[in-house]
């Protein structure tokens, strides 16, 4: 062999083993690729919340490149609206990769980027490759993000607090003052299916507009192929709807839906985006598309010449039953479609939700993707019957559902909201004059994540509604993951109020205004005394930031209104910052079978209405099998010292 060769030879060599020094060296700081469900094991959450289509990888999981944020639940902060309170920041040439777990030809984003200046947000590049090849730049956005400032918030980050109002925070308040609803999500087809194994890459450009980007959440999913136009089916397209979304669609949709209805057929929307500005009325109709991710019901908001009889000031796009008043809507059938709006303030007087009107009578709401919206799914009683399943609710500036005044015999299963401006999912029995009560409701197996105001499920007054088999995670303030109260101007609560078989994971946040901890689970007599039976059985309360479970009136009304006959067994209860329990209100409540470990502060913090003379107002009532860590419910502590709790882990 020549010297040459053997240099050639000897260099080959090195290089070699250095490649594969380096490969052993990158595989060794290469995380394995971890699904969570609401950013923990799945294990720890098996048999709660909703089934669905996509795998959950949290960014700071992955092979990133950036800045862990996190963790933090101080409301106003990135990582307190992030997944798991806990995200990847990433400046220019930086990324986060994840590894595929299971074949995936379509992945949801969660991202924040910076607002504008002025407000109004600003778009940035983000790109995405898989292996490092078949590259494509996403257009992230903050344009549907960034609110600031007191109900109903502004877009305006040097907005002034509300004169009059009460709030903690010293003059003058720093601004922008109380600025949230910070991340934004997106879908992304890929060109084809890829394979576990496989690494998707998202990479900031060496030069963006955007001064950082969060990545908290990338949820992969294998998307199934168009649906066929179903038998006695109208195709839209055949009355002039067009599926390139560049001529408005609605005229042409409602022309298929009349002719459909004179022959008995059904509505079939196509793969395709419809441009949609405004409410289309059903009723006895069904209607279909191809799947939510390939027929896409696109519009915008746009400002209407006169109020509307609704005191709507804009229309947007959406599917509503006829109002209450002129009969409501049966027999709808909505599936198989996402609904794309445009809503970025919020008005409450606009009637701009995704689903709306009053819709009963055997109807089904499924396998829609409502994103944009004011509120997903709002409906407006009297109604009756009416099942909502399989459903993604994501980024709406108000309540992901609400089913309000004189509702009855809905059930919502399986549905996914995250990201909602109000509650995840609500009942609102509002006192009126005919006396109509939201009755015999059941919310069950649902997942609701990051609410940014208010509760994950909240029950506002009604008789015979029940929570059952939800998973509810990271709530972030003035409210927590789940809750009942007399609030609202609500009905009285009758009958039996259930919360069974729920998993809550990382509630119990501080109240800004209170200033004072919450429970995951939360019961609030505002309004009136809450005397219907609650029962709050075989649950999990897990990583509370304060407290498990709180009983609470306000203080004005502290010797007027009580709670009472509230019975609690079979719970368990891992990690709190303070309490088990924390009473602040006059009344009773049963406990039996509480199993409770890494709690923070005594388990019962009883207060009580606050007199401090003779056994405290609340009282606690020890039944059997409550474990060792329960003792005589004296001890009164308005602000505890928070002990942050261990992960939780399996329960042997």
């Amino acid at each position: 062999m020549s010297r040459s060769r053997r240099r050639l030879t000897a260099l080959a060599l090195t290089t070699a083993v250095l490649g594969s020094l380096l490969t052993s060296q990158a595989a060794a700081t290469r995380p394995a690729p971890r699904i969570t469900r609401a950013g923990l094991d799945p294990a720890l959450v098996a048999g709660r919340g909703a089934e669905v289509p996509f795998v959950e990888q949290e960014a700071e999981n992955a092979y990133f490149t950036g800045e862990k944020i996190g963790p933090g639940r101080e409301a106003y902060t990135l990582p307190a609206e992030a997944s798991g309170r806990t995200a990847v920041r990433l400046q220019a040439k930086q990324y986060v990769e994840f590894t595929l777990t299971k074949p995936a030809n379509a992945l949801t984003l969660r991202y924040s980027i910076p607002d504008a200046p002025g407000g109004g947000g600003i778009t940035a590049p983000l790109e995405v490759s898989v292996n490092g090849k078949s590259k494509r730049t996403m257009t992230l956005t903050s344009q549907y993000a960034w609110l600031y400032g007191m109900y109903p918030f502004s877009n305006d980050p040097n907005v002034d607090p509300i004169p009059g109002w009460w709030k903690p925070e010293p003059d003058p308040v720093a601004k922008p003052f109380r600025p949230n609803h910070f991340y934004d999500e997106q879908r992304v087809l890929l060109d084809r299916t890829y394979r576990a194994g496989d690494h998707v890459r998202f990479a900031v450009p060496r030069n963006s507009s955007a001064a950082w980007y969060v990545l908290d959440v990338a949820d992969f999913e294998l998307v199934k192929a168009p649906l066929r136009q179903p038998a006695r089916s109208l195709d839209v397209r055949l009355f002039g709807a067009d599926p390139s979304g560049r001529h408005d669609a609605a005229p042409a949709i409602e022309r298929t839906i009349a002719a459909a209805k004179r022959i008995g057929w059904s509505v079939f929307i196509p793969a395709g985006t419809y441009q949609v500005n405004r409410h289309i009325v059903v009723d006895k109709v069904t209607i279909r598309g191809a799947g939510n991710w390939w027929t896409i019901i696109k519009g915008k908001v746009l400002p209407l010449a006169q109020p509307a009889p609704d005191k709507s000031v804009h229309s947007a796009p959406g599917f509503y039953g006829k109002y209450a008043d002129a009969g409501g809507s049966t027999q709808v059938h909505l599936a198989d479609f996402a609904l794309e709006s445009d809503v970025r303030e919020r008005i409450d007087t606009d009637q701009v939700n995704g689903i709306g009107g009053a819709i009963g009578g055997g109807s089904t709401i499924e396998n829609l993707y409502l994103h944009h919206t004011k509120v997903g799914i709002w409906l407006d009683g009297p109604m009756d019957g009416l099942l909502i399943r399989n459903n993604v609710i994501t980024d709406a500036i108000a309540d992901g559902m609400n089913l309000h005044l004189g509702v009855s015999n809905v059930r919502a299963t399986d549905n996914f909201v995250r990201n909602s401006g109000d509650d995840g999912l609500a009942m609102w029995s509002e006192s009126n004059p005919s006396g109509l009560v939201n009755h015999n409701n059941v919310y069950d197996h649902n997942t609701v994540q990051t609410p940014v105001l208010a509760n994950n499920i909240a029950i506002y007054g009604g008789r015979d509604n029940a929570v059952t088999d939800n998973l509810v995670a990271d709530p972030i303030r003035e409210g927590s993951t789940l809750h009942a109260g007399s609030r609202f101007n609500a009905t009285p609560f009758e009958g039996t109020l259930t919360f069974a078989r729920n998993t809550t994971v990382r509630g119990g946040p501080r109240d800004l205004n209170w200033d004072i901890g919450l429970g995951a689970i939360w019961l609030y007599a505002l309004q009136s005394t809450m005397a219907g039976t609650i029962e709050i059985t075989d649950s999990s309360f897990l990583d509370s930031t304060y407290n498990a479970m709180m009983f609470v009136v306000d203080w004005p009304v502290k010797d007027d209104y009580g709670i009472t006959n509230v019975a609690v067994r079979n719970i368990k209860v891992d990690g709190t910052g303070t309490n088990v329990v924390n009473a602040r209100v006059g009344g009773w409540a049963t406990f039996e079978n509480v199993d409770a470990r890494n709690v923070g502060a005594p388990f019962v913090n009883n207060c009580g209405t606050f007199h401090f003379e003779g056994p405290p107002e609340f009282d606690v009532r020890l039944l059997a099998g409550n474990d060792g860590g329960w003792t005589g419910a004296t001890w009164c502590e308005d602000r505890p010292a928070v002990v942050p709790p261990p992960p939780p882990s399996p329960w042997s």
